[in-house]
């Protein structure tokens, strides 16, 4: 069993549903439809709640300029919105930790473009 102080610290990246399950404090976006069903459907799908995932509609083509100028800007609203929910939820909120794409294409243009 956990004692207080390290329950405390799950806590911080969990939250505990109304029936006992615990759910990450998450959320996933990215502009490929595929990547998210793949994680959707996948066997560590449980600790997801449906509320975390945000999805594109399309492949932007690993191209940075569509993910920063046009794919990416039509979901940065929906983003806003997500972190403000998830936000809302926490009772002593600290900070983002933020895990993202660098490399040049898609990923590190809808990246650059939430951090801006």
């Amino acid at each position: 069993a956990y004692g207080r102080k390290s329950n405390d610290k799950f806590l911080q990246f969990f939250e505990e549903t109304d029936d006992g399950r615990y759910m990450a404090r998450n959320l996933m976006i990215d502009l490929d439809p595929d990547v998210i069903d793949g994680i959707q459907n996948g066997r560590n799908a449980k600790i997801y709640s449906n509320d975390c995932f945000l999805k594109g509609w399309q492949d932007a083509g690993n191209i940075f300029a569509r993910g920063y100028y046009t794919a990416g800007t039509n979901i940065i609203d929906l983003t806003s919105y997500f972190a403000r929910k998830l936000v809302e939820k926490c009772d002593k909120f600290q900070g983002f930790m933020v895990h993202h794409s660098v490399g040049g294409g898609t990923g590190s243009g809808l990246g650059a473009l939430i951090l801006e």
